[in-house]
């Protein structure tokens, strides 16, 4: 048997599911030939029950060399080295990546095997930031893939270029390469192990670069994938994750909150995967921004044990505690180990609004050059607006507000093209303290019930009381019942505005704007939106 070019590589028909398929093999388990035994080793692992399939390849390893197929030894230790990696076990995984590579030179193995092997070199180089060695390696790995026409090796490889250029700063070319990668995910016939990892890398990558559209894209796609097959349990949690993230980023933090808390459940559940890490992060952040201190610090002291360095989130939860040498010290540290470009762009942000919040002016300073030399070089919609953002807040320590305007400006309506509320708020309430600064009390006014309006709904209490304090409103019965809510939209039709474009502003349904029009109508009790807008002047509402 040659596994990577067979048809019948996991011997699933259309017409099973992965549990039928593995009860159909396991009951037959004791007279299962090396290939079928293969087959089982993956059902296994794709319902769930990873050290099975390990052991299952093992043996099936073993078999292979009895009967002199020393080829299909060696991809079984291939996968039994991957997966190994996958669960954070790089010791064992090392050493059967050199029992395989032991064994392509003791029997001269030419075939795909060979640019196997060399996948977990690529992938190591990139983890320790020699992203030109692993392009070399995954380039490598490709040319012997299309030479022996096997797509799982192709299509890793691929994914691998991806990878390694985005780090080497290219991002055109990786993005491209990734695609590719995605393409034939879809059009060729790829196993449904390399299919899982191919997406969640994509996704992750896209991510880390900010390309908020592209992972979003195939995240929905990543999705029904999940969905199309029940009963297949690796790669749903990371799903989850990805799809929180994007929920998370549109506003929709409850949902984004019980899709991470399943997250959780799942990757941590014996024997549990390294992603749990990242779940309880991002579980972390959305509590922190809710204003739930004591769960927010739970879960990054959670996702530190799996393995997730918790900084940016954990420096600013201090600072948001008022514990500003903490604050300072952790952000410091995180910023002086983030060595490559990607690696400070997610520190950078936090870094310059801790040492805002304390003065150090010169510091921040500093870390705005190199926001903007890194987002020179990762050209992206969301890197852009947060430079964009971040320039906002140190014009406005430097008591220039009308280039903090216009810097805030351009970061809102980009926040806007991204569908990203919490982040459109704060840079609303930072418009309202510049035009604040400028004496224009009626524009700062508008920005700063914005910013509240928007808070409250996604019930970001630090930030709601940080605007409430400057706007000190204290006397919600002044306009007649109506919720901040209601206000925004009152506020939007008196501009003018449609009830499209105000379901867009507001980040809402045009039946929800409908359903607040009329409980407007009726608390103010009148018949028109001229009638609501003349009675909101009157009252002086705007």
């Amino acid at each position: 048997m040659n596994p990577s070019n067979s048809n019948l590589k996991y011997g699933l028909s259309q017409e099973q599911s992965w549990s039928k398929h593995y009860k159909n093999l396991k009951a037959r388990e004791n007279t299962l030939q090396p290939e079928e035994l293969y087959q089982l080793a993956f059902a296994a692992y794709l319902t769930g029950k990873d050290e099975e399939c390990l052991n299952i390849l093992a043996r099936t390893h073993h078999r292979f060399l009895e009967i002199g197929q020393a080829k299909d030894a060696v991809r079984c230790a291939f996968w039994i080295g991957m997966l190994l990696m996958f669960k954070g076990e790089r010791a064992r995984g090392s050493g059967w990546f050199s029992r395989a590579h032991r064994l392509l030179e003791d029997h001269h193995i030419k075939g795909a095997e060979n640019g196997l092997l060399l996948l977990p070199a690529g992938l190591g180089a990139l983890g320790g930031g020699k992203a030109d060695l692993a392009l070399t390696q995954f380039k490598n790995a490709l040319e012997i893939g299309h030479g022996y026409k096997d797509p799982d090796l192709t299509t890793l490889s691929l994914l691998g270029q991806g990878q390694a250029k985005i780090h080497m700063g290219d991002i055109a070319e990786g993005i491209s390469l990734l695609d590719e990668a995605m393409v034939a995910v879809e059009s060729s016939n790829i196993s449904p192990l390399v299919v899982g990892i191919v997406y969640c890398a994509v996704i992750e990558t896209c991510q880390l670069i900010y390309d908020i559209r592209r992972a979003q894209e195939w995240t929905a796609v990543l999705s029904q994938w999940c969905e199309s097959q029940p009963d297949l349990i690796p790669f749903r949690g990371q799903c989850l994750i990805r799809r929180s993230q994007i929920r998370h980023i549109h506003g929709e933090w409850s949902q984004a909150l019980d899709e991470m808390q399943q997250a959780c459940q799942m990757l941590s559940s014996p024997p549990g995967e390294p992603a749990a890490g990242e779940a309880y992060y991002l579980l972390a952040e959305i509590f922190r921004m809710k204003g739930d201190f004591t769960q927010a610090e739970k879960y990054y002291l959670e996702a530190n044990k799996w393995g997730r360095k918790p900084q940016p989130g954990l420096a600013l939860l201090r600072l948001a505690q008022n514990e500003e040498d903490a604050a300072i010290k952790s952000i410091q540290n995180a910023f002086d180990e983030a060595k490559t470009s990607l690696q400070k762009l997610k520190i950078l942000p936090a870094y310059i609004k801790i040492m805002l919040a304390e003065d150090h002016l010169k510091e921040a300073h500093m870390a705005l050059e190199q926001l903007i030399e890194v987002a020179q070089k990762y050209d992206a919609t969301f890197i852009q607006a947060i430079t964009s953002y971040c320039q906002g807040e140190l014009f406005l320590m430097d008591q220039d507000p009308e280039a903090a305007i216009n810097s805030l400006r351009q970061s809102l309506k980009l926040w806007y093209e991204l569908n990203a509320p919490y982040e459109a708020a704060s840079a609303r309430f930072l418009l309202g303290r510049a035009y604040k600064e400028q004496g224009d009390l009626d524009s700062a006014i508008m920005e700063l019930k914005s910013a509240q309006w928007i808070f409250q709904e996604l019930e970001a209490q630090p930030d709601l009381e940080k605007v409430d304090a400057l706007l000190e409103i204290n006397k919600p019965q002044e306009y007649h019942g109506l919720t901040l809510r209601e206000l925004q939209v009152l506020q939007l039709v008196a501009e003018g505005e449609k009830n499209k474009a105000i379901a867009d502003q507001l980040f809402i349904s045009e039946r929800t704007v409908e359903r607040h029009l009329s409980n407007i109508f009726d608390k103010l009790n009148v018949n028109s939106r001229t009638e609501a807008t003349a009675f909101a002047y009157k009252h002086q509402f705007l």
